[in-house]
């Protein structure tokens, strides 16, 4: 009950007026559940019988899915006004123990401060990871609560508050300061500098909350998922988002992709189940023209990378030279995709698009911009390169847990709380969606 109030405290002081939709959504799923199971113990040895309360179950879960999805929709249509924080995550938690609970993969809920404190936990309760119930279950009940899972806890906390202050939000100046300039006015090489600063920025801030939420789970007794793997240091864009938002991945695999038939149907049936997934990712995000863009680019160039490897060239890019040229692959297609997603008006997506391109004609181009830029935000980019790879993290995991380590995040932390006093709060990203 603690946590299950500090939740509900936690997301009352962000947003107290749209309390009462959270509320609604854990109550409704509550009872959904209990009927799920219900039904499904009470189908017997007659096969009418069984026939009639699958129907029925059927039709149950097919209320929740469309209760769930259009309380989601209303918002994200704009019809109910401006998008709750966290709707799109605790939809889509609640929506994977419904599934889990008629799928038999997951017994029901009795308990509802049980089940409000797994759709409720505040640590990811904003922006994920999106956790399933099963991940969860037995340390809702029981989990260790002691020093030590607090000490490891702050660590990791630590390291994604430098990510999201230190790294994000000073990498993202430079995409401000891109758009301030006017896109039209810009050079090709500052065009492709602020789409890198931009893939960087949403990477670090996206990545640094989420390490943010794993390192309070760890304090309170949680192990959180993980949500990213180094997503930057992909040869393709296929294993690109195996490493980005782990979570979501997981979640359109397992409720989407499989039960729509996988890779096991033909080579033109899995094509039309991955358009079917990136259509549903881009509308999660968003329903404005260019977030449909962003996903129809990724999985124009995920089907490519298919056919590719049917040939056997993918194999090429798995060793020596052709590694990296599959990584300047990936650092080349991403960016675009990033300012699809960043840029809603299309016309200006137009022009940003034309400038890294140079197809469309600049206005009062300066050729020398990006040379102020880099001599500005160099430094920041070269560590944001490096943040991109293994390396921090494993200096990290050698270093924490020695007596240089803990001096040295003790002073990161109290450096980040100084940058916030001094700049002010800076949003997650994630918070919109």
């Amino acid at each position: 009950m603690t946590l299950l109030s500090g939740s509900l405290i936690f997301y009352a002081l962000g947003e107290p007026k749209r309390l009462w939709i959270l509320l609604l959504s854990v109550g409704m799923n509550y009872f959904f559940g209990l009927g799920l199971e219900r039904v499904g113990k009470h189908r017997g040895n007659d096969k009418k019988n069984r026939i009639k309360l699958n129907r029925k179950r059927k039709v149950m879960l097919a209320a929740a899915v469309f209760l769930n999805l259009g309380l989601l929709g209303v918002f994200k249509c704009g019809i109910g006004g401006r998008l709750p924080m966290g709707i799109s995550f605790y939809t889509f938690q609640s929506l994977s123990y419904l599934l889990d609970v008629y799928r038999g993969e997951q017994k029901r809920e009795t308990s509802l401060p049980t089940l409000a404190t797994y759709i409720t936990m505040f640590p990811q309760l904003l922006s994920g990871p999106i956790v399933s119930y099963g991940e969860v279950r037995e340390r809702l009940r029981r989990r260790e609560f002691d020093a030590q899972g607090i000490q490891e806890g702050l660590k990791v906390f630590t390291l994604g508050l430098a990510s999201k202050v230190l790294l994000a939000d000073r990498i993202g100046l430079l995409w401000q300061e891109v758009q301030v300039k006017g896109i039209e006015s810009i050079s090709v090489q500052l065009a492709w500098l602020g789409a890198i600063a931009f893939s960087m920025k949403i990477y670090f801030d996206f990545c640094g909350y989420s390490l943010m939420a794993s390192g309070v789970g760890r304090m309170l007794g949680f192990v959180l998922p993980e949500n990213f793997r180094n997503p930057y240091m992909a040869c393709s864009v296929r294993e690109f988002y195996r490493r980005w938002h782990i979570t979501l991945s997981r979640w359109f695999c397992k409720y989407v992709y499989i039960p729509l038939g996988g890779n096991r149907k033909g080579e033109f049936r899995t094509v039309c189940n991955l358009l079917a997934v990136w259509f549903l990712t881009s509308v999660w995000h968003g329903i404005t023209p260019n977030f449909l863009i962003w996903g129809m680019l990724l999985w124009l160039a995920i089907v490519i990378e298919r056919q590719l490897g049917a040939l056997g060239i993918d194999r090429l890019a798995q060793k020596g030279p052709g590694r990296l040229i599959s990584r300047f692959y990936v650092w080349t297609i991403i960016p675009v995709t990033w300012v699809c997603f960043a840029i809603t008006d299309i016309g200006q997506l137009q022009i940003y698009l034309g400038r890294m391109f140079g197809v469309f004609p600049g206005v009062n181009v300066n050729g020398m911009d990006w040379r102020n830029a880099l001599a500005d935000y160099g430094r920041l980019l070269a560590f944001g390169a490096l943040g991109c790879t293994p390396v921090i993290r494993k200096i990290f995991n050698r270093l924490k847990d020695n007596f240089v380590g803990f001096i040295l995040l003790a002073a990161l932390f109290w450096l980040c709380v100084w940058r916030v006093q001094v700049e002010g709060q800076n949003p997650f990203m994630y918070l919109q969606f």
